[in-house]
């Protein structure tokens, strides 16, 4: 009988089997992309109870827009040359932002790369970050 409900909906069976291990994929890798990501609560925890660096990656004109407050600036198309500035942050979090989490996993590769230890990407970036009412520094009009 189960045999023969299962041959009848195999198309069926097919989905609830893939959407399932969507669904369970996250919480056996410890969540999506590179498994560091952060959201802005996890963030904030990070940067009140561990003193956590926010090093923004995106361009000068995106960071003189709005940015965390406190944060420090690098361009993820200077970082490498620039990594000298971060040395004593090595052992420290750091939590990478960009506008929605690209340019700072590529930071984060780059710095994996350079023996820094406590890693994180703010997931959804600065958008997340503005959507969640955190406080942001923004430009003068």
């Amino acid at each position: 009988m189960l045999q023969q409900f299962l041959i009848d909906n195999i198309f069926m069976v097919g989905i609830f089997v893939v959407s399932g291990g969507m669904l369970l994929w996250p919480v056996i890798t410890g969540g999506f992309g590179t498994g560091r990501e952060i959201n802005t609560i996890d963030a904030t925890q990070l940067m009140n109870r561990e003193n956590a660096l926010v090093l923004d990656v995106r361009e000068d004109a995106e960071y003189a827009v709005m940015h965390i407050p406190n944060s420090r600036h690098i361009p993820l198309s200077t970082l490498e040359s620039r990594l000298n500035e971060l040395t004593k942050f090595k052992d420290r979090p750091v939590i990478l932002s960009c506008q929605s989490g690209n340019r700072s996993s590529k930071a984060l590769q780059i710095m994996e790369k350079n023996q820094f230890n406590k890693l994180f990407v703010l997931r959804g970036g600065i958008g997340a970050w503005e959507e969640a009412s955190l406080p942001l520094e923004r430009a003068k009009a």
